[in-house]
């Protein structure tokens, strides 16, 4: 079994041992580790069956795991690209979700932050999502080029409207971006994934054998994700606003009205330091679904009762 799916599956946490352990896969070391040392973590876990039960008490083996859950896609065994590894996603992410909330006029000011934000998360669902489907390259590559644009024009929206309709009610302007900003993101998963939910995606035993395809189980893979999504980021655009909101009204902004673009920056990324990890640790890395619940081929193609899939990141 791969070693991945294998700590997943043998490892029943509660929510808040799942969250101190994304805390150390969201390490921004794991950005810079040389491919020998995954290497070397990967055979020491391949060769110890028994590593994910016996043996987490070892440092050695805690180094293992914490290299090849960080780096290592669960489905297909290959490395992660460095830019798109979980631990990339808050350092990439939390300046565009702050770019994408901020009030311009240029339309060119307004369609950089948000093509770029739309697009990195389209390729981040898309290569951290489940792989066991048989899929081309090309693709992914047209897919991932229609979500970006659509979802981009979608985020645009609350900008556009905002210009349009010269909206003076301060409660609507602050919290239509937020809102469209997490439910398109939301979207931007369920878009990007699609294929999970239309073409099926392994289901395996608790030994790892694949017991079939599910669309069942990808649909509740990708719901499951676009869900943490929407509270991540509709959260981390929230309280930025919330707190400025208040800091408008104290003497610190009328000395220095520049310091309401640095709080509101630190604010967001101090957000989001907290909101990944909890937001990957919501749900299980690796889904259980009763059998019950799948198609009837898979039913009748196993006796056991509960059944696992990757659900992604």
């Amino acid at each position: 079994m791969e070693p991945n799916v294998r700590f997943w599956v043998t490892e029943r946490r509660s929510f808040i041992q799942r969250f101190l352990q994304w805390t150390e896969l969201l390490d921004p070391t794991n950005l810079v580790l040389s491919v020998e040392k995954i290497e070397k973590s990967r055979q020491l876990l391949l060769t110890n069956e028994d590593a994910s039960v016996h043996d987490l008490e070892d440092q050695q083996i805690q180094e293992a795991w914490k290299r090849s859950l960080s780096t290592v896609h669960p489905d297909n065994s290959t490395l992660i690209p460095v830019v798109f590894r979980p631990a990339a996603f808050l350092p990439f992410t939390a300046p565009l979700v702050f770019l994408s909330l901020v009030s311009v006029k240029s339309l060119k000011s307004m369609i950089l932050p948000q093509f770029s934000f739309y697009t990195y998360n389209t390729a981040f669902n898309i290569i951290n999502g489940n792989a066991s489907y048989n899929r081309h390259p090309y693709e992914s590559l047209l897919l991932g080029a229609g979500v970006s644009a659509s979802t981009t024009f979608f985020g645009l929206c609350s900008h556009l409207l905002q210009i349009k309709l010269q909206l003076k009610n301060i409660f609507i302007r602050k919290t239509l971006p937020v809102i469209i900003l997490a439910q398109v993101s939301g979207v931007n998963v369920v878009a990007s994934r699609s294929f999970e939910s239309t073409r099926g995606i392994e289901v395996m035993d608790k030994e790892g054998n694949v017991v079939g395809y599910s669309r069942r189980a990808g649909t509740k893979a990708v719901k499951d994700t676009a869900t943490s999504r929407v509270m991540l980021f509709g959260t981390s655009a929230l309280i930025p606003e919330v707190f400025s909101y208040f800091f408008k009204r104290t003497q610190l902004f009328l000395r220095y009205p520049w310091s309401l673009w640095t709080l509101k920056l630190s604010c967001t990324v101090l957000v989001m330091g907290l909101m990944v990890p909890l937001s990957f640790s919501i749900f299980p890395q690796t889904g259980r679904i009763q059998c019950s619940k799948l198609e009837k081929e898979i039913q009748s193609a196993t006796e056991e009762t509960e059944l696992f899939y990757n659900r992604g990141v």
